[in-house]
């Protein structure tokens, strides 16, 4: 079986380029199920309106962050689909579902979204002790893990943590794919960040005048998503369906 992950979209130019390339990416390496961070597509949060659109461009599942909040239009659109995910470890009163079981090509695939609490603004739940909740309570074949959090020593604990446990476990929200791609000593396949999918001469996806007013101090207005040429960062996961461990694992950066 083989996995895409897709790096948070930013911006509808992030969107745009994902409608445009998705497929075709797809198709060109054989994927069987797509996986998309969309919660940067309003600049911050997402709209019911772009959730649609990723799902239009080819994507099986949306997963969310830190601004799943920032547009409160989504809420009801959480609880009507299962298909959308935000981090599993809010709070249990909040909206939607941080993880679901899809079938793909006969197999009950886990999908968990998970947040950090490393320099995150809010507290949720430790995200280890939900996931060992999650993994224990649930029925599947194969799992797929990813976490939204800012310290790379967070994730590389959980890519750790659920070694042998999952599939795979991968890390989103700092934007900036990393070059450590590997499979863990005991089967799953892990990367610290897949980066972004959103202008390439930006920072983070910002206006780079607007990212260096902030850092000297100026004045600054609302931050905009840059212009110009787009680029689609994630990861490809090649798991075996016997074993459910990783056999490959490769990053992908399309212009």
């Amino acid at each position: 079986m083989r996995i895409l992950a897709v790096g948070d979209v930013v911006g509808s130019a992030g969107l745009q380029h994902l409608k445009r390339r998705l497929k075709q990416i797809k198709q060109e390496n054989k994927i069987d199920f797509t996986i998309v961070n969309g919660e940067n597509c309003a600049g911050v949060g997402i709209f019911p309106q772009q959730a649609d659109d990723i799902f239009t461009a080819g994507a099986d599942v949306i997963t969310l962050g830190n601004h799943v909040w920032n547009r409160r239009q989504i809420v009801p659109y959480l609880d009507d689909n299962k298909y959308i995910l935000r981090p599993a470890n809010l709070a249990p009163q909040a909206p939607g579902e941080g993880f679901n079981i899809y079938d793909v090509l006969g197999y009950r695939v886990l999908v968990v979204n998970l947040i950090g609490r490393c320099e995150m603004a809010f507290g949720p739940d430790n995200p280890f002790l939900a996931v060992d909740k999650i993994l224990k309570h649930s029925q599947y074949d194969i799992a797929v893990c990813e976490i939204h959090a800012s310290a790379t020593s967070e994730k590389l604990a959980m890519g750790f943590y659920l070694d042998g446990r999952v599939s795979a476990v991968y890390g989103t929200h700092t934007h900036v794919q990393t070059a450590d791609e590997r499979i863990n000593p005991k089967g799953t396949g892990y990367i610290t960040d897949i980066g972004m999918t959103g202008p390439i001469w930006s920072v983070l996806g910002v206006k780079p005048q607007q990212s260096i007013a902030m850092f000297r101090g100026d004045l600054t207005e609302t931050f905009q998503t840059a212009e110009g040429e787009c680029a689609l960062g994630g990861i490809i996961f090649d798991i075996d369906t016997t074993s459910k461990k990783c056999t490959d694992i490769k990053r992908i950066f399309y212009k």
